[in-house]
């Protein structure tokens, strides 16, 4: 019990949500019985990597204000500078200590041959040398590097690391996150829970104002920029994160099958993947073999089923009845409605109209509450309620007809 209460008070990182959201076990596995992972070369790749961009960029950090506590600031030297004023710090590393510090860092954990971590090795010193050039004439005003934030986000404590926060030229900041995978778009940034987690971070540890977002994709050296989360979609996260961090504290940790499981290195200790016992087999595999023939009844009654409730419809409907008596018991039809509304036409008047909180998800009781508001303009009501479809599903129950036959 105890390591469940160290669990559920421990902050949430991005890895540690985003690993129980994918399979709870595997979580467990990680985060609460420290089992260690086989390690992988392109996790050894990234992590070198970041080594070295921190050792290149650290020398060029102006450190910002931070907030102490609410209301209050530590003011440092450079705000009382113009915005945006103040010319970019000179490398201090040259080509041969940059691939130098490469060197150093470099570790052969994970790969699978030699061959393979010799095209990790040419790969990360193009890499490198690409982006030293591109430095040369776009230079960063970072704020901080590789900083470890820690926050509260309404009850709920997160922490991460982050890879580079900037200063812009309007005086803001803007978060980069560096990435060595293969492949990565501008969709990956708009739907990047770690960005969005990092943007509370710095929310909530400095002065400023976050201005964007950016997944910056090394090997093509390229910054794939996204305007800061709006609230809808950081209240989205957070329930998510709630639901998380209620699942550690009640200790639910069943496995999550998944595409997941095919690079699990835990198959072997989860319930998915552990072989019945050979003594077994045989009486298992009759109850199987039974509740395959059940199953297939089931499909068949749940068909005839179905046929029959749409004839007794049929008939109810012919003759204007809701209540029809047979033998032991009467079929009484019954009647559910329900709506769905269709925003996308209107999202703009909506956000106009300072609804978009409220109005998040679209759902049918987010709407019909604004409906049901006389503050809301009767216009706008109006449209809302013509947006909507009515839907209406005709079920049949049964009740003792009491005759006792």
């Amino acid at each position: 019990m105890g390591w469940s209460l160290v669990a559920s008070a421990s902050p949430l990182s991005y890895s540690s949500f985003h690993t129980y959201e994918e399979c709870p076990l595997r979580w467990k596995f990680l985060y609460i019985d420290r089992i260690p992972e086989t390690p992988r070369g392109y996790f050894t790749f990234g992590r070198v990597i970041h080594s070295v961009l921190e050792e290149l960029l650290r020398p060029m950090v102006t450190p910002t204000a931070r907030r102490l506590r609410e209301g209050e600031a530590q003011r440092t030297l450079d705000e009382w500078h113009p915005k945006g004023a103040g010319r970019p710090v000179e490398l201090t590393l040259t080509r041969e200590e940059l691939l130098a510090a490469y060197d150093r860092s470099w570790t052969g954990e994970g790969y699978t041959s030699a061959e393979e971590e010799a095209r990790y090795k040419t790969l990360g010193r193009d890499l490198l040398l690409r982006y030293y050039a591109r430095l040369s004439h776009e230079r960063p005003h970072p704020v901080s590097v590789e900083e470890h934030l820690e926050a509260r986000w309404d009850g709920i404590p997160i922490h991460g690391y982050i890879d580079r926060i900037d200063r812009t030229s309007e005086g803001a900041l803007e978060i980069v996150d560096y990435k060595t995978s293969r492949e990565l778009s501008g969709e990956d940034a708009r739907g990047s829970d770690q960005l969005s987690i990092y943007q509370i971070l710095v929310e909530n540890n400095y002065t400023e104002p976050v201005s964007g977002l950016t997944l910056y994709h090394l090997r093509s050296l390229t910054a794939h920029r996204v305007p800061p989360r709006p609230k809808p979609t950081l209240l989205a996260l957070h329930d998510r994160m709630g639901m998380v961090q209620d699942g550690i504290r009640s200790e639910a940790y069943e496995p999550t099958p998944g595409r997941q499981c095919a690079r699990c290195d835990f198959q072997s200790r989860c319930p998915e993947f552990r072989p019945v016992p050979a003594t077994d087999q045989a009486r298992l595999r009759e109850l199987v073999d039974r509740f395959e023939d059940l199953r297939a009844n089931e499909k068949r009654l749940e068909l005839e089923l179905r046929h029959t409730a749409e004839e007794l419809h049929r008939a109810a409907e012919g003759f204007g009845v809701h209540r029809i008596p047979g033998t032991h018991s009467v079929a009484i039809r019954r009647r559910e409605e329900t709506w769905q509304y269709t925003l996308d036409g209107l999202r703009a008047r909506v956000n106009a109209a300072g609804l978009e909180g409220r109005l998040g998800r679209g759902s049918a009781e987010e709407v019909r509450s604004v409906l049901r508001d006389p503050s809301v303009d009767p216009e706008l009501r109006r449209r809302l309620a013509e947006a909507g479809t009515r839907r209406v599903k005709w079920y049949w129950e049964l009740e003792d007809s009491g005759s006792g036959g």
